[in-house]
């Protein structure tokens, strides 16, 4: 009996200060408020890489990253670091697109890179 009045003492105690610590969060709001971004890298060392994966594992960001100066100095690094950002690409069905000789564009999944340029012309009626 003693032990039975203790515990509802301690179990009401306890449903009391739960309700209170928890705090409902609206998911759909917070997808909302996120912007976008666009966002230029400078691919200077291998070590590099993991800003621009963050920033693509984030999901609202679009790297645009400058490889010049990794393709000067070291070209093994250079396919390394591509390397593994295709994979984070792959893993997060992103896109990865080279522009030119300098320039790499990775997306996350809500953003699509076409390669073909003459068929997108195509499609949109507009032919060369």
């Amino acid at each position: 009996m003693v032990l039975h009045k203790i515990k509802r003492i301690f179990s009401d105690s306890l449903s009391d200060t739960t309700e209170e610590e928890y705090i409902e969060i609206d998911l759909e709001q917070e997808k909302k408020d996120k912007k976008i971004l666009v966002k230029l890298f400078t691919l200077r060392q291998y070590e590099d890489v993991n800003n621009i994966l963050n920033a693509l594992r984030d999901g609202y960001t679009i790297a645009v990253i400058d490889i010049k100066e990794l393709r000067k100095r070291d070209s093994i690094e250079l396919k390394r670091a591509i390397s593994k950002i295709k994979k984070t690409c792959d893993a997060i069905e992103g896109s990865i697109a080279g522009f030119g000789e300098n320039i790499v564009i990775a997306t996350p999944a809500f953003a699509e890179i076409t390669k073909d340029v003459e068929k997108v012309r195509k499609e949109e009626g507009k032919f060369i």
